[in-house]
């Protein structure tokens, strides 16, 4: 559905995306990740056919964005971080205006106006006017305006930035309903919301890729061993011995490390981390049975895609933890010719 091959964009002597390749699959939904300043907000803009690229290619629904730039548009339905609303406007008047400028035919107008105000929860407000709703609301409508000539592609900035709470679990929900009609590209910084979202992610930093794969599969790589979850229960009432159970852990072929944690009721929980390219389970699972204890818990602990996001950048963590931070001021500055 997306293919991007070496696209560079230059600002005069600054390089904001340097030649950057990745595919995205028709359905998916696929966080697009960076540091401030990274290239992302070039990377969008360059797929809107907002800004075209230096050199390179990027093609959306097989159409190429440099030559064919109106049908690449026709297929895109793109969500800013700050909603592109008329305030004076009703909800439905500006739902309307929105569809005859992309070209909805004016016999299915009123009905596609009537299906994207359902399935985007701002029906019961097609009759306010826009400048009168709730940040919830007009993110919404937002999202309405994005799809309401059904397009293959959905381009997402910062789409749940300076919600509540609630309205951010409402905007994740519909979001992700929107998967498998649309192919979705999701930029925040919120990392928590890419973990419940997205199959997939890309990863950029000063321009370059560094990483597009799935969260477990980058854990994979970029860890190398095998971290397990292990609970275990003492058996007919025999209590548990942590030095004991710890001793017998560490003996495991394969075992690198074991780290106690806090138990409680009797049962003892342990981190064991295994030597690089080793596969523990199996024989983690077999020592605790035939040790005559029981066996709780034993499942598999992956990065986080925060720990995964610092080990791929080196970006501060200030960088990724404010939901309200955004990079169009600073790729902005650099199509002015200014430094980021």
């Amino acid at each position: 559905m997306i293919k991007v091959e070496g696209l560079t964009k230059r600002y005069a002597r600054h390089v904001a995306v340097d030649n950057i390749s990745f595919e995205i699959q028709r359905g998916q939904i696929v966080g697009f990740l960076g540091p401030n300043g990274a290239g992302k907000t070039t990377t969008m803009r360059v797929l809107t056919c907002f800004l075209p690229p230096s050199s390179g290619s990027a093609r959306v629904a097989e159409f190429d964005v440099l030559e064919q730039p109106m049908e690449v548009k026709k297929r895109i339905g793109y969500l800013p971080e700050l909603p592109p609303l008329y305030p004076e406007m009703e909800v439905a008047e500006y739902l309307t205006y929105v569809g005859r400028l992309k070209g909805i035919p004016k016999a299915s107008l009123a009905k596609r106006v009537d299906e994207v105000a359902e399935r985007c929860s701002v029906g019961d407000v097609r009759a306010k006017l826009i400048g009168k709703l709730s940040k919830g609301y007009r993110q919404r409508v937002g999202l309405a305006q994005a799809i309401i000539h059904n397009p293959d592609v959905l381009i997402l900035d910062e789409p749940t930035s300076g919600l509540d709470p609630q309205q951010i679990i409402e905007t994740r929900d519909l979001i992700k309903g929107l998967a498998g009609d649309h192919t979705i590209i999701l930029s925040t910084h919120i990392l928590p919301e890419v973990e419940q979202i997205c199959e997939q992610v890309i990863i950029i930093a000063k321009g370059k890729l560094v990483a597009t794969d799935s969260v477990a599969n980058l854990t994979s790589r970029l860890r190398g061993a095998e971290t397990i979850s292990l609970e275990i229960a003492p058996h007919n009432g025999s209590p548990l011995v942590a030095g004991e159970v710890r001793e017998r852990l560490e003996h495991v072929s394969g075992v690198g490390r074991v780290v106690d944690r806090d138990g409680h009721d009797g049962r003892l929980s342990f981190t064991v981390e295994s030597q690089q390219g080793q596969h523990i389970r199996p024989e983690l699972a077999r020592a605790v049975v035939e040790a005559g204890w029981n066996l709780n818990e034993l499942h598999s602990v992956g990065l986080s895609l925060e720990e995964i996001f610092l080990e791929l950048t080196g970006a501060p963590k200030h960088d990724i933890s404010a939901p309200h931070a955004t990079t169009m001021g600073a790729e902005a500055g650099a199509a002015a010719g200014e430094s980021q």
